[in-house]
């Protein structure tokens, strides 16, 4: 504290009626410091200081060749350094107070954005699912959102996020991203159960891998919490493995109909919507956020991670790794496909289609 600082405040407390005014002031505002003291808002010192900051930040100034923040960070310390330099005194701290006060918050990209041109019928096959789900809860058949996750590196790599540990020991991983192991993470989300089952495979994202995690998922849950189950729905997205073009994946989906002796529907999403897929909000995203900043050092810490990813709402995950090799490059033939009881819906049946079990095959006529 400056020596001056501590004469004016001697002077203030000697001063006549100091004592009362104190007291005054503590009564109606509960500080002791007179009215008016005390530093000015920057709002007041610079009363022009948000249409600065509005001009460095606004959306409508990012292409403007002449904001000096067109080519680096929008971070409060260059917001900060860039108004410094055109003589306002602000620190990074204040800008941050100011731009919360503005109604600005960090944000990231989100990929809403759809790549070429929409579907027309987009909206339209939205609502059919939708119908579709509704019938079959209603009828305590079960639904199922199901798609493949993006592969992880296994070994000492690192993980996106952070997490808590002492000051200064973050968890060392390895400087490159070169892994001999990938993980295939296959999940199947029952949407009106808020349950959850992963198989993670050890090699390719297969039609006949993503019908044995279905296969899985209806051994280890799906089989005790539908019983007496008459009809199965899947949505999916349109392509990858589970495409509706893969040959593969309808010649699959008919063992396993056949072996579950029940009709399997299924809607894929329409092209470029795969980000409504229930499985990518309501699964995948909450088991990245429960590893996030943990090494996938081996394929059993995969499954423990993923088996313990729960929330709020009662979600809770079932895990399996499966050690199968699944060949790629499989070629059904015509006959092989003529042989699926492929029943096509009236609306778009390259989207909308029920593989029947051998013995209601003659139900197809």
């Amino acid at each position: 504290m400056h020596r001056n600082t501590i004469s004016n405040g001697l002077s203030e407390i000697h001063a006549d009626g100091f004592r009362e005014r104190a007291e005054s002031a503590a009564e109606s505002n509960g500080h002791m410091r007179q009215e008016g003291a005390g530093r000015k808002k920057i709002t007041e010192l610079y009363p022009d200081i948000a249409e600065a900051v509005e001009e460095l930040i606004s959306k409508d100034s990012f292409g403007n060749p002449m904001n000096p923040l067109r080519w680096t960070s929008r971070s409060l310390r260059n917001i900060a350094e860039v108004l410094n330099g055109r003589d306002y005194k602000i620190s990074h701290v204040t800008v941050g107070e100011l731009l919360e006060e503005m109604g600005y918050s960090l944000q990231k990209n989100q990929k809403m954005e759809q790549v070429g041109k929409k579907h027309p019928d987009r909206n339209a096959q939205f609502i059919h699912i939708n119908d579709t789900c509704l019938l079959y809860m209603d009828d305590n058949q079960p639904v199922i959102s199901i798609d493949c996750k993006k592969k992880e590196n296994v070994g000492n790599y690192s993980n996106n996020g952070s997490e808590y540990r002492p000051r200064k020991d973050p968890t060392r991983t390895k400087d490159h991203d070169w892994a001999d192991q990938k993980a295939a993470p296959y999940g199947v989300y029952d949407i009106a159960n808020n349950q959850g089952f992963v198989n993670v495979g050890i090699s390719s994202d297969t039609a006949e891998f993503a019908v044995n995690s279905i296969r899985g998922w209806w051994s280890s849950m799906g089989k005790e919490r539908f019983p007496e189950a008459e009809a199965m729905y899947i949505t999916c997205d349109g392509g990858g493995s589970n495409g509706s073009r893969c040959r593969l994946w309808k010649v699959e989906l008919q063992k396993l109909a056949n072996e579950l002796n029940i009709p399997i529907q299924v809607s894929h999403f329409p092209p470029g919507t795969s980000k409504w897929n229930k499985i990518e909000h309501r699964l995948f995203s909450q088991i990245t956020k429960n590893w996030r900043g943990k090494p996938l050092e081996t394929f059993e810490t995969i499954v423990n991670l993923i088996a313990s990813t729960t929330t709020s709402t009662g979600l809770n995950v079932g895990c399996a790794l499966d050690p199968h090799i699944y060949e790629t490059g499989i070629k059904v033939t015509d006959e092989e496909l003529a042989g699926v009881n492929i029943l096509r819906d009236s609306f778009h049946g390259d989207w909308n289609y029920t593989i029947l079990p051998d013995r209601l095959k003659g139900d197809m006529d």
